[in-house]
């Protein structure tokens, strides 16, 4: 039987949590010997149970309960021990400074963490080798020869972890002289999954197939879907302006309006806890190079609808409006030489960016939304790569789907793959899902060496 991916992610949840109990037992045996019992329950037992919380989040703003980047590797163990400690790092700060906690523990924190890493170190790698549960697989029979269908294959068969083994790949589809009785290969090859082309549902004589298969009780699924599945964005080329109409991508209403309430009051509270912050980023920029504190640009928001966007200036104001550009409107290429060393570090750590709190407040961006792109650029962008404007349906924001899984835009083909993970945030959007881009984000500022 397959286990579905949020029981495979809540036995993850509970792993971590018996290693950091374990870890604390082992630490207070090292520690005290024959009095570790008492110890633990009289006082680190509801000290550390506290703090759970906050590593159980720390692990997840990493992604590792990601299943699908879940791999052996010197990254995922980097990822891992980075998490430990800034965990660590939190719990000693919060321990040293709440003092009602009723504990100041030095050596027995230190021991902790050093086997809590090794415990936890030990059931991910283990975790890691089996988490595909062979047994559970779903065991897929692909029926296409596009390149998405590529992607998908060469996907699933070097990550078996999100539970998925493609047994058979036609790519003559029901074409293939090869393959006629496709009742023998599902039951052969023991088949519960087919992917097929989209297109394939508008042929009366293979939906007849496909229907007496599905009555077997096998999962049928067309290529977009699946992909969309898979790598959790929308493949543009397999999809026509029908699709939008299908997953009524317009307005909606309750969430519209309750996510706009949320980030008025979110945005103000950042906005006067930052403002010490923000006063001296200000003076930081001033005395850094001659121009305006604040950069402005057009931008173009919901319903093509244009809007100045605030950023604080990271570059020399070498142009009559205060830019850098002299030689108009280009896309910023990685490490961008003109940018001024206290906007290096701005842009680095995202600071620069704050001003869009005003932005937020005047309705122009939304916390999390496509990334608003400026008018010069839209106007080539629309008849370039397919389904740009769908992106203005509604309004921008300042991190975004895209922005997390994807780099910065220096080509139109950067543009084009972002536009897939747009169209994947239009049709799924939630405050749940906006609320775990944030995260990710959070975690992308702290985990992502730049």
């Amino acid at each position: 039987m397959k286990l579905p991916a949020p029981i495979k992610i809540s036995l993850l949840v509970i792993g971590d949590i018996a290693a950091y109990y374990a870890a604390l037992l082992v630490g207070l045996f090292l520690r005290y010997q024959n009095t570790f019992i008492q110890q633990f329950s009289e006082s680190h037992a509801l000290p550390f149970t506290l703090m759970l919380p906050l590593w159980l989040a720390v692990l997840y703003i990493a992604g590792l309960y990601d299943l699908s980047k879940l791999r052996n590797n010197l990254d995922f163990l980097k990822t891992l021990f980075l998490a430990i400690a800034i965990s660590g790092l939190l719990t000693i700060a919060i321990f040293y400074l709440v003092t009602t906690l009723g504990i100041a523990p030095k050596r027995t924190l230190f021991v902790f963490l050093v086997v809590f890493a090794i415990i936890e170190a030990w059931w991910r790698r283990t975790f890691n080798i089996r988490a595909s549960f062979r047994e559970g697989l779903s065991r897929v029979l692909l029926l296409d020869a596009s390149p998405r269908a590529k992607e998908l294959f060469d996907e699933l068969r070097d990550h078996p972890q999100m539970g998925y083994d493609v047994r058979l790949w036609l790519k003559e589809g029901f074409h293939d002289p090869a393959h006629t009785d496709f009742r023998k290969l599902v039951r052969d090859h023991e088949i519960n999954l087919i992917v097929v082309p989209a297109h394939l549902k508008y042929d009366a004589a293979v939906t007849r197939t496909l229907y007496e298969l599905m009555g077997l009780g096998i999962e049928i699924r067309d290529v977009p879907t699946f992909y969309e599945m898979v790598f959790r964005k929308i493949p543009i080329h397999d999809i026509t302006e029908s699709w939008f109409i299908d997953h009524a991508l317009g307005e909606r209403k309750f969430y519209d309006d309750l996510k706009r309430g949320l980030e008025i009051v979110g945005a103000l509270l950042l906005a006067i806890i930052l403002s010490p912050l923000l006063l001296l980023i200000a003076i930081l920029v001033k005395l850094s190079s001659p121009g305006p504190v604040i950069y402005s640009q057009t931008r173009i928001g919901k319903h093509g609808r244009k809007f100045t966007f605030y950023k604080f200036r990271s570059m020399p104001a070498l142009a009559p409006d205060g830019s850098a550009e002299t030689n108009g409107a280009q896309w910023a290429p990685f490490g961008d030489k003109r940018a001024t060393p206290i906007g290096r570090f701005l842009r680095a750590t995202h600071l620069d960016e704050l001003p869009q709190l005003w932005n937020i407040l005047r309705g122009d961006l939304s916390f999390v939304g496509p990334r608003p792109e400026r008018p010069e650029f839209v106007k080539k962008l629309e008849q370039e790569v397919r389904f740009y404007n769908a992106r203005h349906l509604i309004t921008p924001g300042i991190t975004g789907w895209a922005q997390i899984n994807y780099r910065a835009d220096t080509t139109t083909t950067d543009v084009e793959e972002k536009i897939k993970h747009d169209l994947y945030y239009l049709k799924n959007r939630s405050l749940i899902f906006d609320a775990a881009i944030i995260l990710k984000t959070i975690k992308s500022l702290i985990f992502t060496p730049r």
